[in-house]
């Protein structure tokens, strides 16, 4: 009789690696991986070889780069989705996705089973479980096995596991610091080592796409990004598709320093843990869209936007993606956003991104109504009339009820 299957979400990195080998042994399943491409760059080379040497009978690579930045990255971008203010929730992102992706491998190969490697204090178990529930829960259950958060090994024993299990891994044996890093396009986060103090600043070995600031070029650089309706289309005039447009900028912006990020957060499960994120493309695209909404945007418009866009930050990072309400506000987004075309232009130099211009055909700015010189056409005189019934309430309060001699 077959053995029944489990699809695993693999990296190709130490933890995904023994997790193979680990399903195995403790479940007696024969495991699939799945590595979802959402650009993570050089680290998927070679992964095939890998799970084939940790056992797995079959090795899947999908290239949702696409699907990730027009499905996902973009409605995020156009909801201003940055968590607590800083971080553009590239993992986030990233993860209903790759939940997505295993439940339709899970289907494909005949699996009865899923796995990922999220530790048990973690945001992304919550990610990945309430995805994985969600997407399932019209067909047939998937169980969801999370072998780092059964196993209770330390990273020392994990080392030692693969050395048993023979398995010859990049982060075994390697006498440099090893951090725990996940990359896709929209940005990487960064964590372990000398990060998890918060009082030390982050070592430069901790870097990759952006460089230090005594290293970037002395003259600044400017670009112009074209958007149509709340997307990003150009770079320079030039039509790009968007996963060529985030490269682009992700290269740019960190030759210049841009997107270092260093914050305490709030976890999901209650406790603050220190992130190091590198997001360059990320900073300049929520910089410049959000330049362009003060132009094409009323301020009730703005206002409302604002309050929605921390609601919608924190259902991404809290793993409620594929919920009712977070749909709802994505199409308020996208109805906001009907006339947010145009373009902005940016200052990149020493790790700074300024918005230096920005022009759209549906501007609310009116140079004529804005302006001090002889083109005014503000009717100045209609001001006392306004002034005298906005104020109205506040003077008849203040008549009827404020004692002014004791303000």
């Amino acid at each position: 009789m077959a053995r029944e299957k489990c699809v695993l979400a693999y990296s190709g990195g130490m933890d995904s690696t023994i997790s193979t080998v680990w399903i195995q042994e403790n479940y007696n399943m024969d495991v699939v991986t799945l590595t979802v491409d959402l650009g993570a760059g050089p680290e998927i080379v070679g992964v095939k070889e890998r799970a084939a040497q940790a056992g797995a009978i079959q090795s899947l690579v999908w290239d949702v780069r696409d699907e990730f930045v027009n499905e996902y990255v973009f409605p995020g971008l156009k909801a201003g989705a940055m968590y607590e203010g800083v971080y553009a929730l590239s993992t986030a992102l990233g993860r209903p996705l790759m939940a997505k992706k295993l439940v339709e491998a899970a289907r494909e190969v005949g699996a009865t089973a899923v796995a990922h490697g999220c530790t048990g204090k973690g945001n992304d178990q919550v990610r990945f479980d309430s995805g994985i529930m969600t997407l399932a829960a019209h067909g047939k259950p998937l169980r969801i096995v999370a072998p780092a958060r059964e196993w209770g090994m330390t990273r020392d024993e994990e080392k030692l596991y693969a050395q048993k299990a023979g398995l010859e891994l990049r982060e075994v044996g390697s006498d440099q610091r090893v951090y725990s890093i996940d990359r896709n396009l929209w940005g990487q986060a960064i964590e372990g080592e000398d990060l998890e103090d918060t009082w030390l600043a982050p070592p430069e070995d901790a870097f990759s796409w952006t460089k230090q600031i005594r290293d970037t070029p002395d003259e600044p650089i400017e670009v112009v990004v074209g958007f149509e309706k709340g997307v990003p289309v150009s770079i320079d005039g030039t039509t790009k598709s968007g996963v060529e447009l985030i490269a682009i900028l992700n290269d740019m912006a960190g030759e210049h320093g841009v997107g270092r990020i260093d914050h305490v957060e709030n976890r999901l499960v209650g406790i603050k843990s220190r992130e190091v994120y590198e997001t360059p493309a990320a900073i300049v695209l929520h910089t410049a869209l959000k330049a362009l909404e003060t132009s094409t945007m009323s301020r009730e418009q703005q206002r409302v936007k604002d309050n929605l866009s921390a609601i919608y930050s924190d259902m991404v990072y809290d793993g409620r993606w594929f919920t009712e309400l977070r749909t709802n506000i994505a199409a308020f987004m996208d109805s906001a956003h009907e006339y947010s075309t145009g373009d902005v232009r940016l200052r990149l130099h020493k790790g700074s991104c300024i918005v230096v211009g920005r022009r759209s055909p549906f501007s609310l700015y009116d140079f004529d109504l804005a302006t001090y010189s002889t083109t005014d056409s503000f009717d100045h005189e209609a001001a006392t009339g306004f002034i005298d019934i906005y104020s109205l309430s506040a003077r008849t309060q203040s008549r009827k009820q404020t004692n002014s001699e004791n303000r």
